[in-house]
């Protein structure tokens, strides 16, 4: 039987639903994840790249995101850093990274 969506996924939802309740829309461009683990935790990291409209509301998610409280099913975001931004033409192209924990 399957759990549902894999880390890679509940991830990409949570960041979605979060950017929207800050006011800002994002599209998740491209993803990738691979397992992780030490030996008290197991895990994925996460790089991930997002689109979005260049704006304040946009700058803040980013600002505020390393701190914001995702909620992922069967784990949570340990680690969560935006990597980069490059903007043109009133677009925003986000690189994140994240490590993800089972729980």
């Amino acid at each position: 039987m399957s759990r549902g969506p894999d880390a890679g996924a509940r991830l990409e939802r949570a960041l979605v639903a979060n950017a929207a309740r800050a006011g800002c829309a994002v599209t998740i461009a491209d993803a990738t994840w691979e397992r992780w683990a030490s030996v008290t935790f197991a895990g994925a990291r996460h790089t991930l790249w997002l689109t979005g409209a260049a704006g304040h509301a946009l700058d803040r998610w980013l600002a505020d995101l390393p701190e914001a409280d995702l909620v992922i099913r069967h784990g949570l975001v340990a680690d969560l850093a935006v990597a980069g931004v490059a903007r043109a033409g009133g677009q925003a192209r986000i690189t994140l990274e994240a490590l993800t924990v089972e729980a």
